[in-house]
């Protein structure tokens, strides 16, 4: 039943075009003042609160100079991309502190959710998804810390955006947006340059790359997103041939996002199940409070250092990035990848070798069970282990990747495909030791989504989603097997919303109410903030640190 009520008023909705580690999470488009003592009114109206989520915004340097740069200013009525040139501030320098991206949309109307990407020089540095608008009209904002891609920003480069649209006699919000880049002046801490590259590459011709050859860190970053309609933007419902349903993939709905280098499996990551902000049938459910990550669509990262021994030879290397699960021949997952390659300044040529690649089975079992309520259990993992060494000029340096992934879900519908209803959990357990000079280094992250929620159509055709969404990860680092560093993330979202559907907007006689918790702790401090809403209204926005 979903499925059918999605397709039917969702057909269309999202055109595919964009770890704590990786970019800040999205922010309202200002800071949300308490609301309480407001008045709810009994149901959605044609105006409501504008987007909001409970993630921090991104932490600037004080007293530094800053320097901003419009990238794209554009109005997305089509499938036309922005086109325009960016060149470096000219008062800023070429070494920044911190680079911040900001996103600031407005749209009124009727419009669905979209997807988009911003490439900068090829590299793509932003991939976003919008919020859907009230007829009064809505503005919202997303920042991004985007400093690992300082290389790119040195220098003059071309600029693509696009975020496909439809528009015309139904549909009639216009997307517009404008893009800017605000540097600030300086040299990142410490501990912060660790994490900014001395070189973004991108694949050359979709799937070559060729490294400097005295690469001693390489990492990849893959924006994966399933969507472009169809079932690949709802994957993790789908079901074997054998079962009654609308959304069918031979193997079910494990999916496993993987990376080859030259053909060698070279690492492995789960999916994050990112619901957009039309999904699960219920629009309702998101017009305040996103999903965790829709407007700031984070990466995977892949930690390739085992391989740069052998991609510092100076030849092309084949790059790929394939999802398993998806049926043969079905689009739906776009994987763009951006390589950061760190570089040991006093080698012209690293040499190394890669010395392990101990891949598990990939389990993957969907046991259907017909019924008068119909049910697929299915359970998926997969382990991998790569091991290599750089003999740089501070030393041999062997790094060893060892990732486990996970995934359990109970798919319950009955007949019709209503009520329909999923109870699903992934996981992603990810180590990276790295032993040289000194003690050795370590640093494990364990990576846990979930999704638990039921779609049902009742008397009067009235359609109620409840929905709870996690995206959790804790980070433990280690030197010389002594806890150096650690943090923990729990973003925990609930909604509950009921309109009448097959109606027009005017007469669907909504009500919801949704919540978000973000809260993340560690060695770095405290952050906690609560964000509810109702019927439209923001009732509570709580920071507890």
């Amino acid at each position: 039943m979903r499925n059918r009520i999605i397709m039917s008023m969702l057909t269309g909705a999202t055109v595919l075009v964009s770890t704590l580690l990786g970019a800040a999470p999205a922010r309202s488009a200002a800071p949300a003042q308490s609301a309480a003592g407001v008045d709810v009114p009994a149901e959605f109206g044609s105006d409501w609160h504008d987007p909001v989520t409970a993630a921090p915004p991104v932490t600037r340097p004080e007293h530094a100079k800053a320097c901003e740069v419009t990238v794209a200013e554009a109005q997305f009525r089509d499938f036309t991309p922005y086109k325009g040139t960016y060149a470096p501030p000219a008062g800023c320098g070429k070494r920044w502190s911190k680079v911040v991206l900001r996103l600031d949309g407005k749209v009124k109307g009727r419009q669905y959710d979209r997807l988009g990407h911003l490439h900068i020089g090829g590299v793509e540095v932003f991939r976003t998804s919008t919020p859907q608008p009230s007829p009064d009209g809505i503005a919202w904002s997303v920042e991004k810390d985007v400093t690992r891609y300082s290389d790119t920003l040195r220098a003059a480069q071309p600029v693509e955006m696009l975020i496909g649209n439809v528009v015309d006699d139904t549909y009639t919000g216009v997307l517009d947006v404008k893009v800017t880049l605000t540097f600030y002046v300086g040299r990142p801490t410490a501990k912060a340059a660790v994490t900014v590259p001395d070189r973004v590459l991108t694949l050359q011709d979709g799937n070559t790359l060729i490294t400097p050859r005295n690469s001693e860190r390489v990492v990849a970053e893959v924006y994966a997103t399933g969507s472009g309609g169809g079932c690949e933007e709802y994957w993790y419902l789908t079901v074997p041939e054998t079962a009654p349903y609308s959304c069918k993939a031979h193997g079910g709905p494990y999916r496993e996002v993987q990376i080859e280098v030259d053909g060698q499996l070279a690492g492995i990551a789960a999916p994050f199940p990112t619901v957009w902000t039309g999904g699960w049938s219920n629009p309702f459910l998101w017009y305040v409070v996103p999903g965790p990550r829709a407007f700031d669509i984070q990466p995977i990262r892949y930690d390739l250092t085992p391989f740069a021994g052998l991609l510092n030879d100076g030849h092309p290397h084949r790059v790929e990035v394939s999802v398993v699960g998806v049926p043969e021949g079905q689009s739906g997952w776009s994987t763009p990848v951006n390589v950061l390659v760190w570089q040991d300044e006093k080698s012209a040529h690293v040499t190394g070798a890669l010395t392990e690649v101990r891949a598990g089975d990939l389990a993957n079992s969907s046991t259907y069970t017909p019924a008068t309520e119909h049910r697929l259990d299915t359970e998926g993992s997969h382990r991998l282990t790569v091991t290599g060494h750089v003999d740089t000029s501070h030393g041999r340096v062997t790094t060893t990747v060892r990732r486990s992934l996970a995934n359990t879900s109970v798919h319950t519908w009955s007949d019709g495909e209503n009520p329909d209803a999923l109870d699903a959990r992934w996981s992603d357990d990810e180590t990276v030791t790295v032993d040289g000079r000194g003690p050795a280094r370590s640093a494990r992250t364990q990576r846990s989504y979930t999704m638990d929620g039921t779609t049902t159509l009742g008397a009067g055709d009235r359609l109620r989603t409840v929905l709870t969404l996690g995206d959790r990860a804790t980070v433990t680092e280690t030197y010389g097997g002594r806890r150096a560093a650690w943090s923990r993330l729990d973003d925990t979202y609930t909604g509950d919303a009921t309109y009448t559907a097959f109606v027009p907007r005017d007469q669907r006689h909504a009500v919801g109410a949704t919540r978000e918790r973000y809260r993340l702790y560690g060695t770095g401090g405290c952050y906690d903030r609560s964000l509810v809403s109702v019927q439209g209204v923001l009732t509570e926005d709580r920071r507890a640190c």
